[in-house]
């Protein structure tokens, strides 16, 4: 008999639907329900594509034995952390405080108001590696809450005002300067990995946020250092098994720290962010690979998270059958020799195996070897590898698929909003562009209501029940920016200021400036979230900062810009110390430092051969953040094209600059040098 779980749109939930255990969905109602029976709630928080998610509910949830124990002395709460970035926040925060370390699966105990007294992550069905099995864990916190409950909310009370404390009050400081960016350069140097590129060890995550910073630092003051670190980081992600060297896109994080080995799972929101990186990256530098690399991630994109409503699902599963009946990490992306030679023949597997680095003691498990293309020299037929490419491609086709979160989540729609608007511009894909206008009129149709309010997801084209959270409002905001810049439809910068304008009323604080990861009206937690550093995506923080400044440099509104400043002086306090963490934070930085620029491009129609080059050129621009309006001089679809007349009859470029404009231009190359370094 199914749960409550089988009424929720979350594949996540869904996916306990069938447990024995009685789960509740997070909900006023699940609290009231351990207050009147006097037990405690375990609070369980995943997602659809972990892999230590499954595993746990396959050894633990599924067994009737500890479901009938927890039903018993337990209120059960699966929170779908994707869903509920608020609650998983909030209690991750007490985890990590209490632990030293957190992840998923999450696993905390509340009492019925809330609050949090044990915790921990995944547990085993039975002792394993000093970790107590879960069932000694649910005894022991049985038998302390029966027989020492005071002392258990005594510890909980102390908990949650210890969190309170924690409150930022970082904002309306000075934005971080020329110094504050220089230091950030100087530690993102120091943590560099010249050898294998990226920061730090192993696991190894997709720097995107940081490779953002850096590309925007050198466009700024022509760093050399700045560029080098973004360059070749990109091209060893590029050329490792974090990236699918057959179907495009990148996989989670690499487990080691050469980029060999990655965490299978496939999220939509690192595909966009690295789409738009290795497309700024080939923007800035004409490589032949970044280039590649983009289009083949936003053909990723549009072919395997598409949804039939036009938006972009969440995530493809790390595991899948490997052919046997059996879920197995990876079982979909790996090779060995022998599988080569029976798609290829004896030849081509042999060159295959070469060109991607399969050899017979396998670089992942049992023999097996993720695809990378580790060789540095030696000459490829080009078209012999793209015969490779696709027969291999097909015969991977016919495997088991991984299986794929349908949930459309507002945030991540948004950066692939961003990322497909923009390259499909670069590269002349108005198939891309297109995709991106159907998931921002998704966003528009079923996630936006009438009071400009964002739901958090969607599922079927249905909106879901949660209410979006700042980093909803920001990188949807962001996207639709992108996406007025490359269509030329000021109606999209139109619904970028109806959000923003959520994000100035129900976010900010009035005072300082700091930003809550919440609205003022949301559901009340045991604290209101508020964090500006980044995590896989940039923190709704700097990411509101960043479209407040574009807003602001379209439309001149100062309540906007002033809003992006003082959200910045927490990158001035946090950018010199803790610059991996804050990179979206140094970005949105080096924006404001360089202006941004504001490009209007005036010409008698969009179709006009003369203006298109013109807007062109103006996308390609390399300058921070900067803005693009694209118009006839009689249009009122952006502020940007007010009082910009054609020059002599011909299609012209205006370029201006804290209240201060170049003269007008017809020339691409000369609108192309004021785009530029400066």
């Amino acid at each position: 008999m199914p749960n409550r779980l089988a009424q929720e749109t979350s594949p996540y939930l869904l996916q306990h639907a069938d447990n024995p255990v009685d789960w509740w969905p997070w909900s006023p109602k699940a609290f009231e329900e351990a207050r009147r029976r006097g037990v405690p709630v375990l609070l369980s928080v995943g997602y659809s594509s972990c892999h230590w998610c499954h595993v746990m509910a396959d050894e633990s949830f599924e067994d009737r034995p500890t479901a009938d124990y927890l039903n018993e002395h337990f209120v059960s709460v699966k929170v779908d952390r994707e869903e509920r970035p608020d609650v998983d926040a909030v209690y991750m925060e007490a985890v990590q405080a209490a632990t030293g370390h957190g992840g998923w699966p999450m696993t905390v105990f509340l009492t019925p108001d809330a609050e949090p007294f044990y915790f921990g992550t995944y547990f085993p069905p039975a002792p394993r590696h000093g970790m107590p099995s879960f069932r000694q864990v649910l005894e022991g916190v049985q038998q302390a809450w029966s027989t020492r409950r005071e002392e258990v909310a005594e510890v909980a009370g102390k908990i949650v005002r210890d969190l309170a404390q924690r409150e930022l009050g970082v904002g309306g400081a000075e934005p971080p300067g020329e110094q504050e960016l220089a230091q950030a350069l100087l530690g993102l140097t120091r943590e560099y990995d010249p050898q294998r590129g990226g920061f730090g060890g192993a696991p190894k995550f997709p720097p995107s946020m940081v490779l953002e910073f850096l590309l925007r630092h050198h466009a700024r003051t022509g760093s050399e250092g700045a560029l080098q670190m973004a360059r070749d980081t990109c091209e060893r992600m590029a050329r490792g098994g974090m990236y699918d060297q057959l179907g495009g896109g990148f996989a989670r994080y690499s487990v080691d720290r050469d980029w060999v080995v990655p965490h299978f799972e496939k999220m939509l929101y690192d595909n966009a962010l690295l789409c738009r990186v290795y497309a700024h990256l080939w923007r800035a530098t004409g490589s032949d690979l970044a280039r590649r690399v983009a289009l083949e991630t936003a053909d990723f994109m549009v072919r395997e998270l598409r949804t039939d409503e036009g938006g972009f699902a969440s995530a493809l599963d790390a595991d899948s059958d490997d052919g046997t009946g059996r879920h197995v990490e990876g079982a979909y992306y790996v090779w060995t020799p022998g599988g080569l030679r029976e798609v290829l023949g004896e030849d081509d597997a042999a060159l295959a195996a070469q060109y991607f680095g399969v050899t017979d003691e396998g670089t992942f498990d049992h023999g097996q070897s993720v695809l990378q293309l580790p060789q540095s020299e030696g000459v490829f037929d080009a078209e012999k590898v793209a015969s490779l490419k696709r027969r291999l491609l097909d015969s991977r086709a016919r495997r088991p698929a991984p299986g794929r979160d349908d949930k459309v989540v507002a945030a991540w729609n948004g950066l692939a909003v961003a990322a497909l608007a923009e390259t499909g511009a670069y590269f002349g894909r108005p198939d891309l562009v297109q995709a991106a206008v159907g998931a921002a009129d998704l966003l528009v149709r079923v996630h936006l209501d009438e009071h400009a309010r964002l739901v958090r997801t969607s599922k079927d084209g249905r909106a879901g029940a949660n209410a979006g959270v700042l980093e909803d409002y920001a990188d949807v905001a962001e996207g639709f920016l992108a996406l007025a810049s490359v269509t030329g439809e000021g109606v999209w910068l139109d619904f970028a200021g109806l959000l923003l304008g959520q994000v100035l009323d129900r976010f900010t604080d009035p005072e300082s400036g700091a930003l809550y990861d919440t609205a003022s009206d949301a559901e009340r937690l045991i604290r209101r979230p508020q964090d500006p550093t980044d995590n896989a995506t940039p923190s709704g923080w700097t990411a509101a900062a960043g479209a407040l400044l574009g807003y602001a440099a379209h439309t001149g509104s100062e309540a906007h810009r002033s809003a992006a400043e003082a959200a910045l002086g927490i990158v001035k306090t946090l950018g010199p110390r803790v610059p991996r963490f804050i990179g979206w934070g140094l970005a949105v930085a080096e924006a404001l430092l360089d202006g941004p620029k504001e490009v209007a491009v005036v010409g008698p129609s969009l179709a006009d051969e003369a203006t298109t080059a013109l807007h062109r050129t103006a996308l390609l621009g390399t300058a921070p953040g900067a803005v693009v309006a694209v118009g006839t001089p009689d249009s009122d679809e952006f502020p940007l094209l007010a009082d910009r007349p054609l020059v002599s009859g011909e299609p012209a470029a205006y370029v201006c600059r804290n209240f201060t404009c170049d003269a007008p231009t017809t020339d691409p190359e000369r609108l192309r040098t004021a785009l530029t370094v400066s």
